[in-house]
């Protein structure tokens, strides 16, 4: 048996933890949550009530507020915390890992100042002191669904071959199947681009808009996230995949999706900062329209959507006002 630490207790970290308790090989599972209440919860209901309510943790499961006693004797540590604050998660964390520690980054999204990828994140963090062994998993994958054991296919991504089936099959259950690949950029891009395409999606719905508008947004927002992904050195075939075309229908359709809740209030006419007040959990979206957008104009690509939902996100603009924008560019050819 072996001992994974999962850094971080909100509903996907919470999901997961449960995920790999049920996994064919089986593990202790030690998770690390940051808010003390969530961690006397899980102790005393076995529940976290705060992210997760109604599903119930494996007696593998253990929960933590210290991280060294979450990552003690650990050889597997996922990340699952919001973007903006991973590289001060894993500075902290990183006393405790070796060249030894297998470090998988389940965060969907792109540090905000530096515009870098979660495993760039942990690449630098970790280089200080050695060369960290790192792996991707993304996907769509609702952590309600997952933990109740609903059948979910994602992606476990990695530059070491080796690493990713290892973990494979560490991390494979009766209802969790994972797929390899070796494009950790375009899996980590297409993770953080099809959030800002649920925003997008959800502004539709809460406008009252139908089938033919999302339509319409889900096959140009794939194209806009191959665009990028291609541009940077990624592979069209991953956007197609699980991690792109899997999670941008997930997200873009699925009631749980955050982001998509995001932008159906916006659609609503509500305000951006009324939205976030209520909630609970970090809709990834919201910050990475922008460092998305610094990329694209770094290469000269073109975001059109994204580009929009920037400006209803940072500039206030309508998203009425928006999708009009969009509709009016100028016509061309599909490809």
């Amino acid at each position: 048996m072996s001992r994974i630490a999962i850094l971080g207790g909100g509903s996907w970290g919470t999901g997961l933890s449960v995920v790999l308790a049920n996994s064919r090989r089986k593990h202790e599972i030690r998770m690390w949550v940051r808010e003390a209440s969530i961690v006397q919860s899980i102790c005393d209901v076995r529940e976290n009530k705060v992210y997760l309510p109604g599903v119930p943790l494996p007696s593998a499961v253990q929960a933590f507020g210290e991280m060294g006693e979450a990552l003690d004797g650990a050889q597997i540590v996922v990340g699952v915390v919001p973007s903006a604050h991973a590289r001060e998660v894993y500075a902290q964390a990183l006393p405790r890992l070796s060249p030894e520690s297998i470090v998988v980054s389940a965060t969907k999204g792109l540090e905000p100042a530096t515009h870098l990828r979660m495993s760039e994140v942990i690449e630098q963090v970790c280089s200080l002191r050695f060369v960290p062994r790192i792996a991707v998993l993304s996907g769509p994958s609702f952590a309600l669904e997952a933990a109740r054991g609903e059948p979910t296919a994602v992606v476990l991504a990695s530059r070491d071959r080796g690493l990713a089936t290892f973990l494979q099959e560490e991390f494979a259950g009766p209802a969790f199947r994972l797929y390899t690949n070796d494009d950790v950029l375009g899996v980590e891009l297409a993770g953080a681009m099809k959030n800002v395409m649920a925003i997008a999606a959800g502004a539709c719905q809460g406008l009252g808009l139908g089938a033919n508008t999302l339509a319409a947004l889900i096959t140009r927002g794939l194209a806009e996230m191959t665009r990028l992904v291609v541009a940077l050195g990624g592979k069209p075939e991953t956007v197609s995949g699980l991690a792109g075309l899997g999670d941008l229908v997930l997200t873009c359709h699925g009631a749980l999706s955050r982001n998509r809740h995001v932008g159906f209030e916006l659609g609503q006419g509500r305000t951006l900062s009324e939205i976030l007040e209520e909630m609970n959990m970090v809709a990834e979206g919201v910050g990475t329209a922008t460092a998305l957008l610094s990329l694209a104009h770094e290469r000269h690509i073109e975001l059109p959507i994204t580009e929009q939902v920037h400006s209803i996100l940072q500039l206030g603009n309508s998203p009425r006002d928006a999708i009009r924008a969009i509709m009016e560019r100028p016509l061309r050819r599909e490809s």
